[in-house]
């Protein structure tokens, strides 16, 4: 019998050889190979749908409501970002390898979490909300924007140190330092006011559920933590005019600190979020 499981399955693998096809395409430029990867990609995404609606079927409500169901859709959220790069920009495939890698990467997070952090089990009445659906998607395409921010953060570093050294490297295969940092900046323009809105919208729930805006419980306060580090990327950017080496690092410590918001603070930091 097909279950959310067996699909899962399979995207892992897909996912796997997708980004393994990309950092071969990086190397080598074959364009069959670049196609491949892209077909891989799509491949994985649209069964990673499929995974998010057979999870849905199975629990009767949106699969979005533990540690292990939203990996699952911020992969879906990252690939989807990243096919819309491709279709969009054909001459910057390379970007799959660290990206594809990246939503990898995520999926095997999830298939690494214990058995109960997967298993279907009854909502608690807090969670049995519509608020529930708007919170966790809003925060989480923001949160997928600033994972793809930080590949392309990573990308951007090796690029320019490629660039300031004048020597031919492989990393001249890279988009222009110029280019990657401009989609950086894009892609955390995209997260940024879905992170802000999410946050909203969990306060608003908070109150419902909870009877009170804001608790200062711990992933509450590390979500505000992760919203002042891109609001100061931004005053850096739009102030004071930084480009380059600093919003590449500001794109890295930001999705740093939303593993850890989302990981650490999950497993380390017990509160009203323990379940997620």
């Amino acid at each position: 019998m097909f279950n959310s499981f067996f699909f899962f399955d399979i995207i892992f693998w897909i996912y796997l050889a997708a980004a393994c096809c990309y950092i071969f395409y990086m190397g080598i430029k074959k364009e069959g190979l670049g196609h491949l990867a892209f077909a891989l990609t799509f491949i994985g995404w649209l069964l990673n749908t499929v995974v998010l609606v057979v999870r849905w079927y199975e629990t009767g409500r949106a699969p979005y409501a533990n540690l292990y169901e939203t990996m699952v859709l911020l992969s879906w959220m990252i690939v989807a970002g990243y096919i819309a790069i491709e279709l969009k920009y054909k001459k910057l495939r390379v970007l799959g390898a660290i990206i594809v890698s990246i939503a990898f990467l995520a999926i095997g997070a999830a298939a690494m979490l214990p058995y109960r952090y997967q298993a279907i089990e009854p909502l608690i009445p807090a969670l049995q909300s519509n608020w529930l659906v708007l919170h966790v998607v809003t925060t989480f395409i923001g949160y997928a924007g600033f994972a793809i921010a930080f590949g392309l953060g990573i990308m951007y570093l090796f690029k320019e140190r490629a660039e300031r050294s004048g020597r031919k490297s492989f990393f001249d295969r890279f988009p222009s330092s110029e280019i990657l940092d401009d989609m950086n900046y894009k892609f955390i323009a995209i997260g940024f006011p879905f992170v802000t809105l999410g946050i909203i919208l969990g306060a608003i729930w908070a109150n419902y559920a909870w009877g009170g805006y804001w608790s200062w419980d711990p992933k509450e306060t590390w979500s505000l933590i992760v919203w002042f580090i891109y609001a100061g990327y931004f005053h850096g950017r739009l102030v004071r005019g930084w480009k380059g080496r600093k919003t590449a690092y500001f794109s890295i410590i930001g999705f740093t600190a939303v593993i850890f918001l989302y990981w650490g603070v999950s497993f380390v930091l017990p509160g009203l979020h323990a379940y997620a």
